[in-house]
């Protein structure tokens, strides 16, 4: 005698339904976080098409010897003024004059000497702790993190407040998107030598 099993015509339904939505949850969600990474991936390759056309590393990076001269030390992209380079007072004639290290990654003038910042996102050397809203006000309006100490010479700050929202973004994205160094640049001079902000 042959066992007939029966099985409720509910319970099917119920476990049909389940695997249409699971399956409806698959076929929506993955186009949508697939669009998303496409969407940051090209707002990172916008940031580094205006990082490299704004020419950021001709301050931002230190530069190496290299076997046809001086040439970016790629190992420290963006790192700012190496933290192990002692500089003399420089000797500066009277007048409007301005002088840079070799490198130019420190600058000296009427000002005080300035140091070009670390960009990388090392949060507590460079830019980790920034959040975009940060960098926006700071590139608008010539502060320090957006609301503190003037980002001094020769930061051309006043050309990049005249870019987009989007296009500070962009720049903002591809910066967090670096490898993190750890370089805590020196703090900026006054014309006395003094630190310009103490702590």
């Amino acid at each position: 005698m042959k066992t007939k099993y029966l099985i409720p015509t509910g319970l099917l339904a119920a476990v049909g339904a389940t695997l249409l939505l699971s399956h409806a949850t698959k076929t929506s969600a993955g186009p949508t976080t697939q669009t998303a990474q496409a969407d940051h991936a090209a707002q990172i390759a916008r940031g580094a098409y205006l990082v490299k056309f704004g020419d950021c590393s001709a301050c931002h990076t230190p530069l190496k010897f290299g076997e046809h001269g001086p040439e970016p030390d790629m190992t420290k992209f963006l790192s700012g003024h190496p933290a192990n380079t002692k500089l003399p007072t420089p000797d500066l004639k009277p007048g409007p004059w301005f002088a840079a290290t070799a490198g130019m990654t420190a600058w000296a003038g009427p000002w005080g000497i300035s140091y070009a910042a670390n960009l990388t996102p090392d949060k507590n050397t460079g830019m980790g702790i920034w959040t975009e809203e940060m960098f926006i006000n700071a590139m608008r309006t010539g502060k320090h993190m957006g609301h503190g100490r003037p980002i001094l010479p020769p930061m051309p700050w006043q050309a990049s407040r005249g870019l987009t929202d989007d296009d500070l973004k962009a720049i903002f994205a591809y910066l967090r998107s670096l490898p993190a160094i750890e370089n805590n640049v020196p703090a900026p001079l006054g014309p006395d030598g003094q630190p310009m902000f103490p702590e």
